[in-house]
C-alpha cells in the first residue's frame, strides 16, 4: 500500500544538533560501568596471558637469556624473545631504528627483552621477574648535555634562519643571554598499554589494541608476521585516554602480544601494570634550551639566535616531527624578524620519548615566553605590554621564520579582552601592594597567548575517510577512522551527520574504529580528529541525502535544490514526508542508501628539508591570565586563579570543547609544576609510580577558573565552521609559569633573569629563590 504524500506545510525550525552541548556519546555508559575497554571484552577460551621481561640496566650488550627458573613455574607456558619473530625483527617504524625485542644490546633501563606466556596474568608477571639476562654493562649517555658532547644524536640536527641574526643582535640597543630546562612528562592514562592478539582462520588475526593509530598497528602487526596487511584486523571503541602515547607506542603492544600467540597458537592477552607501563613507555620529550636575544626599548625582539636540544631517548620514534613543531612553534605568537634556530635531536639512554598533547609545541612555547618575560624585567616593563609589542602584526610581519603567512590572527582583539574581563592591571597593582607588605609569601601574575597550527606536519596524514549507512528503519550508522579517547570526537561527529541528514541526534550511532570499514587512516592526533573526520563523514552524509533528494525530486518534479532535511522531515515544495518513510520508499525503489566520505586537507605543503611552506591550514588562538601565590620558605606554590578566553571557532559542542579547554589547561600546569621525571646515576627512572609522579588533582584546581569562547567562526573552510581544541588549550598553562616567575622575581628588584627550571616544584623553586644550590637527582633535560 502506498501512502500519500502530506500536505505541504510550513517547514518546522528545530533545534541543529551542531552547536549544542549534547552530552558526550559514551557519558552515560561510563558513570554506570557499562562501557567496555578493551580489559572488559569477553576473553575467548584459551586466552593465555603474557607480562614482559625487561631490562635492569640502562646499556649494555646482551649475550642471552636464563629463563629456566621462570619456566618451571605453574602455568608459565612459554617464553618469547627476538628470535621468534618471524617478520622483521626490527619494528616497522618510521626511521626503523627499534627492536621488536632486544637483540644484542639493551639500549635503556626497562626496554623489553622478551615476554613470559602464562595461564594467568598473575603467573606471568611472577615468571618474568625471575627470568635473567646476560649482559655486560656499556657507558650510558643519559642527558642532552651528553649527548651534545658526543653529537649523539637519532637523527640529524635541523637549522633554520631567516635574516641575519648575528648582525641583529650586534646592532640592538639591548642583549641578553639565557639557559633554560623543561622535563618529560608521562602521560598517565587511566586505561594502561593493552593489546589483545586472537588467531584467525586461515592465516588472519583480530587485534584489540588501544591506540590512537589503529592503521598502524595493522601495518606493524603485519610487518612483525610477516603477512599482508589485509590479513590483520584491528580493532578499538574506544581508549581510556592517550594524549599522544598511544600514537605509536600501543603498537608495541600489539606486536609482542600478536608474537607470542603465534608461538603459543593462542590468543595472548598484554596489559601493562602501571609501575611496568612508566617504566617501558616513552613520555613527552625534555628540552634544553640556550639563547641570546637583542631588542630595542620597548622590549621588541630584533634578533634572536635559539638552541633547542630535544632528549629524544634511545630511538627517533615521532622525534622528528616533534622537535620540527618545536622549532615551529618557538614563535609562539610574536613575529621573529632576523633569527636562527638550531635544533638538536639527541640520543640517550633512557625511553624513547614519544607524542604528547602539542607535540613539541609546548617546549617551542615556553622558550620564547621565557625569554619575553627576562626582557620585559630587564626593562622594567609590563610583561603584557612586551607581549602585545612583539605581536605578529600586518604586512612584512606577519610572516613566520617558516614562511607561512599569519592571515587570521585574533589577538590584537583577544588579548585586550581578556585583560579587561580579568581586571589584569588592577589586580597586577594589588598583586604588587601585596607583596611590598608581605615578606613570606609573594603573589605574581601573567597573561600569555597562544597561535598553535592546526594540521599534522607530515602532510600525507591530513587525510580521512567515513562510512554513513541508513538503515531502513531510517537509523544511521557512521564509521570513520579517528579514535574517541574520552575528547568526544564520536559525539561530534554524530552531530554532524545529524545535521547533515537532517535527523534528530539520538538516531545517529557511531561505531567501533575499524581496520576493515575504513583502511590507512591517520592516526587520531594533531588535534585534527574532528577537522579530518567530521569533514569526511559530512561528505559521506551528503551523499546519501543527494540520493534521497534526487529520489524525492523525481516523485515531486522539482529540483535537488528544492528539498529540505531538517527535524526528521524531508520537505518538497510539494510535500512533507517524515524522513524513515523516504528511506523506505527510497529502498523499495533500489536507491542507495549508505555511501563512503574522503577530505584531505587543503592548502597545506612545505618542504621537510628547510622546515618551510604552510603547514598548518589555520592557527588556533587563546590567552590565559593566571594568578599564583608562593611562600618563599618552603616553594610551596598555588595556582589562584585563571582566565581564559579561547578561540574554537564555531564551536560544534560548547560544552566538550571547554571541557577540553580546562582539561588541557590543568594537564599542562602539572607539566610545568608537579610532575618530574627523575631518573638515577644508573639511568633507571626512579619516578614510576602514583606514590611518586604526582599529577594534578581536583585539589591543584584553582578556585576561581573562568573560561570563556572566542565569538567567531573558523575563517578558513573547516566543518562547521569550527577550530580544532585538543592541544592548544595545553599551552595556555605557560601563563603559570611566567605568573611563578613573577611572584619569584617579586622577591628581588634587580631586574635580573629568573633562572627556573620547569617543572617548578617546590625544588625548583627554591633554587630559583636562591635557597638550594644543587640538584637532587637528574631530570630528563
Amino acid at each position: 500500500m502506498t501512502r500519500s504524500p502530506a500536505p505541504v506545510a510550513a517547514p518546522a525550525h528545530p533545534q541543529p544538533a551542531m552547536g549544542q552541548p549534547h552530552p558526550h556519546e559514551s557519558a552515560r555508559a561510563q558513570v554506570t560501568g557499562n562501557a567496555s575497554y578493551i580489559d572488559d571484552l569477553p576473553e575467548v577460551r584459551g586466552t593465555l596471558y603474557a607480562a614482559p621481561i625487561l631490562s635492569r640496566i640502562a646499556h649494555g650488550h646482551l649475550h642471552g637469556v636464563d629463563a629456566s627458573a621462570a619456566l618451571q613455574l605453574p602455568g608459565v607456558r612459554s617464553v618469547v624473545l627476538a628470535a621468534d619473530v618471524p617478520g622483521d625483527r626490527l619494528l616497522a617504524a618510521f626511521a626503523h631504528d627499534e627492536p621488536v625485542f632486544a637483540i644484542d644490546r639493551v639500549e635503556y633501563a626497562g626496554q623489553v627483552i622478551g615476554l613470559v606466556v602464562a595461564d594467568s596474568v598473575e603467573q606471568a608477571r611472577r615468571a618474568a621477574r625471575l627470568v635473567r639476562a646476560d649482559t655486560t654493562p656499556l657507558p650510558a649517555v643519559l642527558n642532552v648535555q651528553q649527548a651534545l658532547a658526543q653529537q649523539n644524536y637519532v637523527l640529524p640536527p635541523v637549522f633554520v634562519r631567516r635574516g641575519d641574526a648575528a648582525a641583529a643582535l650586534a646592532r640592538a640597543p639591548h642583549r641578553l643571554r639565557g639557559q633554560l630546562e623543561v622535563g618529560g612528562q608521562e602521560h598517565f592514562y587511566l586505561e594502561g598499554q593493552i593489546a589483545y592478539a586472537l588467531p584467525q582462520e586461515q592465516g588472519q588475526w583480530l587485534i584489540h589494541s588501544s591506540t590512537q593509530h589503529p592503521g598502524e598497528v595493522q601495518h606493524w602487526v603485519a610487518h612483525a608476521l610477516a603477512v599482508d596487511n589485509h590479513a590483520v584486523r584491528v580493532e578499538c571503541r574506544r581508549m581510556g585516554g592517550g594524549f599522544g602515547g598511544k600514537e605509536t607506542q600501543a603498537g608495541h603492544l600489539a606486536v609482542w602480544a600478536a608474537v607470542a600467540a603465534r608461538k603459543v597458537g593462542r590468543p595472548v592477552k598484554l596489559r601493562l601494570d602501571r609501575d611496568d607501563d612508566f617504566l617501558i613507555t616513552g613520555k613527552r620529550h625534555p628540552f634544553a634550551y640556550d639563547w641570546e636575544v637583542g631588542f630595542d626599548d620597548a622590549g621588541r625582539i630584533q634578533g634572536l639566535k635559539l638552541r633547542m636540544a630535544a632528549n629524544c631517548g634511545f630511538s627517533a620514534d615521532l622525534s622528528g616531527p616533534v622537535a620540527d613543531r618545536a622549532v615551529f612553534h618557538c614563535d609562539n605568537a610574536y613575529f621573529l624578524q632576523d633569527v636562527e634556530i638550531a635544533s638538536y635531536r639527541c640520543k640517550t639512554n633512557t625511553q624513547s620519548h614519544t607524542a604528547f598533547r602539542g607535540f613539541g609545541g609546548p617546549q617551542g612555547v615556553i622558550a620564547i615566553e621565557t625569554i619575553l618575560g627576562d626582557i620585559a624585567r630587564a626593562l622594567g616593563r609590563d610583561a603584557l605590554d612586551v607581549r602585545m609589542a612583539n605581536l605578529y602584526g600586518l604586512g612584512e610581519r606577519n610572516i613566520t621564520h617558516y614562511q607561512m603567512p599569519v592571515e587570521d590572527n585574533i589577538l590584537h582583539d583577544l588579548l585586550p579582552k581578556l585583560e579587561l574581563s580579568a581586571q589584569y592591571r588592577q589586580r597586577k597593582e594589588a598583586i604588587s601592594a601585596w607583596n611590598a607588605r608581605n615578606t613570606v609569601l609573594k603573589r605574581g601574575i601573567a597573561i600569555t597567548p597562544v597561535k598553535f597550527g592546526i594540521s599534522f606536519t607530515a602532510t600525507l596524514f591530513n587525510q580521512a575517510g567515513a562510512l554513513v549507512h541508513v538503515y531502513t528503519d531510517g537509523s544511521v550508522q557512521v564509521n570513520h577512522g579517528g579514535i574517541e579517547m574520552g575528547q568526544g570526537l564520536h559525539t561530534k561527529v554524530a552531530q554532524i551527520v545529524a545535521d547533515e541528514l537532517g535527523v534528530p541526534l539520538a538516531r545517529v550511532l557511531v561505531t567501533a574504529s575499524d581496520t576493515s570499514k575504513v583502511p590507512n587512516a591517520s592516526a587520531t592526533a594533531a588535534s585534527a580528529g574532528t577537522d579530518l573526520n567530521g569533514r569526511a563523514a559530512q561528505f559521506a552524509a551528503r551523499n546519501v541525502r543527494a540520493n534521497l533528494a534526487a529520489f524525492v525530486c523525481g516523485l515531486d518534479g522539482c529540483g535537488a535544490g528544492e528539498i529540505q532535511f531538517q527535524g526528521g522531515q524531508v520537505i518538497s515544495p510539494k510535500a512533507v514526508r517524515a524522513w524513515s518513510d523516504v528511506v523506505q520508499q527510497a529502498y523499495a525503489n533500489r536507491i542507495q542508501l549508505w555511501s563512503d566520505g574522503f577530505y584531505r586537507t587543503p592548502k597545506i605543503h612545505y618542504d621537510k628539508t628547510t622546515l618551510t611552506g604552510r603547514p598548518f591550514y589555520y592557527f588556533a588562538y587563546g590567552a590565559a591570565c593566571c594568578e599564583v601565590a608562593l611562600d618563599t620558605l618552603t616553594g610551596e606554590s598555588r595556582v589562584l586563579a585563571v582566565d581564559i578566553l579561547h578561540d574554537v571557532g564555531q564551536s560544534i559542542n560548547p560544552a566538550i570543547d571547554i571541557g577540553q579547554i580546562e582539561g588541557g589547561f590543568i594537564q599542562g600546569m602539572g607539566w610545568l609544576t608537579t610532575e618530574q621525571l627523575v631518573w638515577n646515576e644508573q639511568g633507571q627512572l626512579a619516578t614510576h609510580a602514583p606514590s611518586t609522579y604526582k599529577i594534578p588533582a581536583t585539589g591543584d584546581v584553582p578556585a576561581r577558573f573562568r573560561v570563556a569562547l572566542w565569538p567567531e567562526a573558523n575563517r578558513e573552510d573547516n566543518v562547521g565552521g569550527s577550530k580544532a581544541v585538543g592541544e592548544p588549550p595545553f599551552m595556555l598553562a605557560v601563563a603559570v609559569y611566567e605568573a611563578l616567575r613573577d611572584a619569584v622575581a617579586a622577591t628581588r628588584a634587580d631586574g635580573a633573569c629568573v633562572h627556573l627550571t620547569a617543572p617548578a616544584t617546590a625544588e625548583n623553586l627554591l633554587r630559583a629563590l636562591g635557597r638550594l644550590d644543587t640538584a637532587a637527582g637528574r631530570e630528563g633535560g
